[in-house]
């Protein structure tokens, strides 16, 4: 009986290993080295500027991924279902649903609303409700997962692509293909530029790790994009000397950067949708145990731990503000809307949408 045990032992081991080694995965994991985390020190040391804030309630509606002020004065928002919700003061309504699933939303010159589809591409929304599409293929090549955008003063559209290989819709969500890309680290991300008086999109950046959110400078002169896999804020030139060249802004940041937000008098806000994993960072370099990880229950994976953090810089990568809240009470910011008297926080879950008075700060 014992023997016939461990026989029975046995095969399951054989069976468990081989499974481990072998079953197909969709990602191909690519060594990289990560940086060594330094936590939360200075200049992001913990504090508790967001404790003060209060949540919008949405209703039925959830993932107020991110915001914008639209020609009628107006908060719009994205929502997870397909829909852009209008708030006015602790007002909300639906406004349009666009399909899909939108992430970026901004206003254009002409009041319009352009949104980064992660299903559907690049839409714009006229304030009656008129849905066009912008972008949905470049180079014959549908877009797989626009994420975030800014218009330019110049009306350039600057997108970005986050992954060219994990498509939002195919593999079952936004959340879902994001792990997907950053677990592989393959390359997979871009931004793109879209004229549209000619109608032609070029790209400017290529081969980036979970491109996510972009912000065109006030003067045009150049954007700020968000490599979320790579904890770091890239500055791409747009005219200049400097032309066509990207700099590492801010590099070896503490949590997995979100989107990046223009907002007054120079400064850019960018939100945290998470702080770093020990263990995604240990298994950098090490693709084979990435993927042996990726064949693990989903339960098992390493996920995005509970956290409130944005800070806000300036062009040249100074902190100008920290901010977090202890109680992470709305967690995975994904950025902030900035108006003259307030602060509104996007997050990736949750039918809230978060606020801050700058006169409680």
């Amino acid at each position: 009986m014992l023997h016939k045990n461990l026989t029975y032992i046995g095969i399951l081991l054989a069976l468990s290993t081989a499974y481990l080694l072998l079953w197909p995965v969709p990602v191909d994991p690519v060594a990289w080295q990560a940086p060594v985390d330094r936590g939360y020190v200075d200049p992001f040391a913990p504090n508790d500027l967001l404790k003060a804030s209060s949540g919008i309630k949405l209703g039925e509606y959830e993932g107020p991924e991110d915001a914008t002020v639209g020609g009628d004065h107006r908060i719009y928002v994205t929502t997870r279902d397909g829909t852009i919700v209008r708030v006015q003061n602790r007002g909300v309504r639906e406004f349009v649903n666009v399909g899909g699933r939108p992430l970026g939303i901004e206003t254009d010159r002409d009041g319009s609303l352009l949104i980064a589809n992660a299903y559907l591409g690049i839409q714009r929304v006229t304030l009656d409700g008129e849905v066009t599409t912008l972008v949905d293929v470049v180079e014959g090549v549908p877009l797989a997962y626009a994420n975030n955008l800014d218009v330019g003063p110049d009306g350039t559209i600057y997108f970005s692509l986050s992954s060219s290989k994990f498509g939002a819709e195919e593999y079952r969500g936004t959340y879902e293909a994001a792990l997907l890309d950053l677990i592989e680290h393959g390359g997979h991300g871009s931004v793109l530029a879209f004229d549209p008086a000619s109608g032609l999109t070029r790209q400017l950046m290529g081969g980036l790790n979970y491109a996510n959110g972009v912000a065109a400078s006030e003067d045009g002169s150049f954007l700020l994009v968000v490599e979320t896999g790579h904890y770091r804020i890239l500055k791409y030139w747009l005219t200049g000397a400097r032309q066509g060249e990207t700099e590492v802004l801010i590099n070896n940041l503490p949590g997995f950067p979100d989107n990046v937000k223009a907002g007054i008098n120079g400064r850019f806000w960018i939100g945290f949708a998470a702080p770093r994993n020990a263990v995604i960072d240990r298994l950098s370099d090490k693709p084979l145990l990435r993927k042996i990880v990726q064949r693990l229950p989903a339960g098992l994976r390493p996920r995005a731990e509970p956290f409130s953090h944005v800070i806000a810089i300036n062009g040249d990568g100074e902190i100008l503000m920290n901010m977090h809240d202890p109680e992470a009470r709305f967690p995975t910011l994904t950025g902030v809307l900035e108006t003259r008297d307030t602060l509104y926080l996007t997050t990736l879950f949750g039918n809230q949408l978060p606020r801050i008075a700058k006169r409680d700060l």
